[in-house]
């Protein structure tokens, strides 16, 4: 990651999770600019972003972590929190808390379960406090095993049952080869998808944990946060592939219809689950819009404010 900014700003630092989980995070950009926070999805780690930071680390301050048991965040100890959406939600909070100033706002962009992540902590107050805007990206609130259409056959019970066997499927991925890469590219990605693309994926969903993706896909699998959705209040854009097959256009149109503060549904024709790796420019005009939208001039307004009434 250390060749992204050709030379700009970039620190690593651990936050400390509720249940004392260390959570790699990395700041990339110069202090005093618009905050961009970004939650990886399943599998991925902060590299799965890197379209994202090399574009926006020019006049942004952008904030990645890698989600728990994901890329140098390690996996949970035996009695702490976990996998579950709370600890995706404690997680969030603890990066904000290591990252930003009192009152400082951000745009937060999650994929996948990164957007879980965000959903899961819209009733917490850091949330509340530094989120100015969202960007759900390829991500679902509920239903997501029946809906998945990984399984090429009709919904239903079978296919339901079978995508769950699929999901939480306990044996290991090995090396990446072209029969995993072409797996990988069905499952996850449109098919006009570049191969270099397919491969940069490949790599890093096959070096995420085996333990760590089957807990995970557990959790996934029983999936409610409907209702947190009501209580996202802040402006959310929703952007979903048409042929995303984990978390198909039906879910983003059922956050678009539910969110309180709905800033537009975009569905990207043929493209896959993995939007920001797929799709790097409109995902990061995506983020862009919701900055100017409803950031910037306000980035250190909040932290400011907060200050001045702490004297």
């Amino acid at each position: 990651m250390s060749g992204l900014l050709r030379g700009g700003e970039r620190r690593e630092l651990t936050a400390v999770s509720a249940d004392g989980s260390p959570i790699h995070t990395e700041v990339y950009g110069r202090a005093g600019r618009p905050a961009v926070v970004l939650a990886h999805g399943w599998t991925c780690r902060i590299g799965f972003w890197a379209d994202q930071i090399e574009d926006l680390a020019a006049d942004h301050r952008v904030i990645a972590y890698d989600q728990r048991g994901h890329g140098r965040s390690p996996l949970p100890g035996r009695g702490q929190g976990g996998y579950s959406t709370e600890a995706l939600a404690d997680d969030l909070e603890a990066v904000l808390a290591a990252t930003l100033e009192p009152g400082e706002k951000a745009v937060l962009a999650g994929h996948s379960m990164g957007g879980m992540a965000l959903m899961a902590a819209a009733r917490r107050p850091a949330f509340r406090e530094h989120a100015a805007a969202v960007l759900l990206c390829s991500t679902g609130s509920s239903r997501l095993v029946a809906e998945a259409r990984v399984v090429p056959m009709r919904a239903g019970r079978v296919r339901t049952r079978l995508t769950r066997l699929v999901l939480g499927a306990r044996a290991p991925l090995g090396p990446v080869t072209p029969l995993s890469r072409r797996i990988l590219r069905y499952g996850t990605m449109g098919r006009g998808a570049a191969p270099e693309r397919v491969a940069r994926c490949a790599r890093i969903v096959h070096a995420c944990p085996r333990c760590s993706r089957v807990a995970w896909s557990h959790v996934l699998g029983g999936l409610d946060l409907d209702a947190e959705v009501r209580e996202l209040t802040v402006p959310a854009a929703v952007l979903v592939g048409t042929a995303d097959r984990l978390t198909p256009p039906v879910q983003a149109r059922a956050l678009a219809a539910a969110l309180p503060d709905c800033a537009g549904l975009t569905e990207l024709r043929g493209i896959g689950h993995m939007t920001p790796v797929e799709a790097p420019d409109t995902v990061t005009a995506g983020i862009r819009e919701l900055v100017c939208t409803h950031l910037s001039g306000r980035s250190t307004e909040g932290a400011k404010d907060a200050k001045e009434g702490a004297v």
